[in-house]
């Protein structure tokens, strides 16, 4: 039942700000809610605050205990939303696939894949020694394993 009802109202917040969107809700069984999200900005702590507010407003705390808790998701959390990608693009990302590790640009996101990019070192056509080639790849999102922005400082 209160799942029920937070998702309803965390809905209806979201509806209303539409530049937010949920990233995971988790409810304890101590009936600690947990609300991760992002936005298409960034998130300020007025966002976080809004979105507590919003789905407080209609939990009774005497018919039922509860904590909340609203988050942003962190710098270093791994996209899990295809939104998360779009407002990152031009930064550097750490993509890995059943496959490969790829560390590149991301060029474009689109619905259904990312494109990266990045330089490479690789040995001569002819000769000895190694020249820098670009490189590109398109990853559909089901490939993906993890991706994280790369922070450089």
């Amino acid at each position: 039942m209160l799942k029920t009802t937070v998702k309803n109202l965390l809905e209806e917040a979201l509806t209303e700000r539409q530049d937010l969107f949920l990233i995971s809700l988790t409810i304890s069984a101590e009936n600690h809610i947990n609300i991760v999200i992002d936005g298409d900005n960034g998130v300020l702590v007025e966002d976080c605050i809004f979105i507590s507010r919003f789905v407080e407003s209609d939990l009774d705390r005497e018919e039922q205990d509860y904590s909340i808790e609203v988050m942003s998701a962190g710098a270093t959390a791994p996209l899990t939303h295809q939104r998360q990608y779009v407002k990152n693009v031009n930064r550097t990302l750490s993509v890995r696939t059943s496959a490969e590790e790829i560390e590149g640009v991301l060029t474009n996101a689109t619905e259904n894949d990312i494109q990266l990019e990045w330089k490479a070192r690789e040995p001569k056509p002819v000769g000895k020694g190694k020249v820098t080639v670009n490189k590109q790849a398109n990853i559909a999102y089901q490939d993906i394993v993890e991706a994280k922005v790369v922070i450089k400082f």
